[in-house]
Order: C-alpha cells, then structure tokens, then sequence
C-alpha cells in the first residue's frame, strides 16, 4: 500500500499533528513502508508459533510474596498525638 501526500496530509489533520511541507514526503514513504511490513507480516503463517507473555523468551525473577515486617501498628498509635478506634485523627485542611 502506498501512501500519497494527500493522504499523509488527511492523517496529520485527523491527529491534530503539524507537519512542514518538505517532510510530507518522507512521511508518506515512511509510513508505505510501515503498512507494506504490516501486509507483509499478516501473511505469515503462524499457525505452529505459540503466543508469548514477554518477547524475550525469559523467566521472570519475582521474591516469594511473604510478608517481612512486623505489625508495629500499636506502638505507632501509642505515640501518634490522636488516635480514635484504631484511627489516626489530623486537622482538616479543607474547609
């Protein structure tokens, strides 16, 4: 597929994009050869190729999910300045 200038010029308008006279036809040849890779790899038969998660064929190195830390939950409430039911009380900001 090949893309005019005309059409190089509807795209930019529709995407809102400003685009210089001298490189419309860069864009034009550009953006031809994109769409004829994308017909070209549409073509391909890839029935026997399975689908992947990640395009490097490697395993993730994730850490166990195991909580580390301690609850340190009543000794940051014994000295917080106001705590009501388990709830850190602060001014209002907002009025």
């Amino acid at each position: 597929m090949s893309l005019t200038a005309d059409d190089v010029n509807k795209i930019a308008h529709l995407a809102r994009l400003g685009i210089e006279k001298q490189d419309i036809e860069s864009y034009a040849k550009d953006l031809s050869g994109i769409l004829d890779l994308m017909t070209q790899m549409s073509e391909l038969n890839t029935d026997d190729v399975e689908p992947m998660a990640h395009p490097m064929d490697q395993a993730q190195r994730l850490r166990a999910d195991v909580a580390t830390e301690q609850n340190n939950r009543e000794k940051f409430q014994a000295i917080a300045p106001q705590v009501e039911a388990g709830l850190y009380l602060v001014p209002k900001v907002i009025e």
